[in-house]
């Protein structure tokens, strides 16, 4: 035990240099925001999207830059097989045990896919109860974290990591693009458009490491942990998924194409959702009219889409992108009188997307006017996002 802990935790031995991570300084910030604060802090995402390296940066930033002492600094990856007949308790327990830390003694825990171990949330409910303990916590599945609340109100936060955003991109590829270059950004976004924001596949561009991973989400994560037998229909219904991406999306129709009952179209649909491989938007209205009316689908990942449907155009891309940098603001999309706008804002922001120069259609304009108290914005580069937000 003492031995698999030293290899999880290289800081206790040696200058701990983070090397080849590279930080994505906004969600650190965020994490820097909940370290005076009790709460356990989630973070959550779909697989392979940062969230190990997020923890592993924030450490190295406990260790450089606020002087924590490394020793109490405990990092465990709990869907270690080794750690299998273990408790959390029983692990920290061991870690306290080898630096000879009292319960009294802060400790900082970054516990990696913590929904591994059954019954975590009441696991840590006993350690904040009985220790001086500061905890931050990963899952990649949505559902674990949410319905387990009741035994963490109002002492847990939660943080989502999404892909990398076009600037983080830039960073990630190391491109810098000076004022007097300002013409080839474009350039680049249409690559990005097409490439996604998952950390490592920008890295590499390596198309079977996007492949594999969506294998893992389907095969552990969807047909394993819920004992789905079908492996060919949970194949079809995430191309079919992918398909959808950006539009309403109909249960009854799905169901119809893949020969299944609309409520197994419905529990798949949600499955897929838990797992982060897809994002679902409700229109916007009165609650009746959220929840009768369809839903609209967008991908979890631009690179993901584009290996499994083939690149299809700008447009469609670039407002699935703006959903993912508009989703900490709830977006809903608006439809009146077959007309649509695609995202309402709890900024009171209304946005259209239009990648391509082209005119917004009168019904439309007509349509945001009936929000004449809100700003309407039509949103066709990175630029108009950011304003958006801002």
């Amino acid at each position: 035990m003492e031995q698999i802990l030293y290899r999880y935790n290289p800081w206790w031995e040696e200058e701990y240099k983070a090397e080849g991570l590279i930080e994505r300084k906004l969600l650190i910030q965020k994490l820097e925001e909940t370290f005076s604060s009790k709460q356990v802090v989630f973070i959550t995402g779909l697989r392979r999207i940062g969230k190990t390296s997020l923890l592993k940066l924030f450490i190295h930033k406990l260790i450089n830059e606020k002087n924590i002492n490394p020793r109490k600094i405990c990092f465990v990856s709990l869907d270690d097989y080794l750690l299998d007949k273990l408790s959390i308790p029983e692990i920290i327990d061991q870690y306290r045990s080898i630096h000879k830390l009292k319960y009294s003694e802060k400790i900082y825990l970054f516990l990696d896919e913590v929904t591994y171990k059954d019954d975590f949330e009441i696991q840590l409910k006993n350690l904040i109860d009985s220790q001086n303990v500061k905890i931050y916590a990963t899952s990649s599945s949505a559902s674990d974290i949410r319905h387990k609340k009741a035994y963490l109100t109002g002492r847990q936060y939660t943080m989502e990591v999404l892909p990398l955003t076009f600037k983080e991109y830039l960073e990630f590829k190391n491109i810098s693009i000076l004022k007097k270059d300002k013409h080839l950004e474009e350039g680049y976004f249409k690559d990005f458009l097409k490439t996604g924001g998952i950390p490592e596949y920008v890295l590499t561009e390596n198309i079977e490491y996007l492949k594999e991973l969506v294998d893992d989400i389907l095969y552990k994560d969807i047909i394993a942990f819920h004992h789905l037998k079908d492996e060919q229909l949970v194949k079809d219904f995430f191309l079919l998924l992918m398909e959808r991406a950006g539009k309403q999306i109909s249960i009854n129709k799905m169901a119809s194409i893949l020969s299944i009952s609309p409520d197994t179209a419905r529990r798949y649909l949600n499955i897929f959702a838990r797992c982060y491989l897809i994002h679902l938007m409700n229109r916007y209205g009165k609650t009746n009219e959220r929840i009768l009316s369809p839903k609209k689908i967008y991908a979890a990942d631009l690179g993901i889409r584009n290996i499994f449907t083939g690149f299809r155009d700008y447009g469609s891309l670039f407002e699935n992108y703006a959903y993912l940098r508009f989703k900490h603001l709830d977006p809903m999309y608006v439809y009146q009188d077959k007309s649509e706008i695609d995202f309402y804002l709890e900024n009171q922001v209304l946005v259209e997307t239009k990648y391509h120069d082209e005119p917004i259609p009168e019904k439309q304009k007509k349509l945001a006017e009936t929000f004449s108290s809100k700003k309407f914005i039509v949103a066709r580069n990175e630029k108009d996002i950011e304003q958006v937000i801002r």
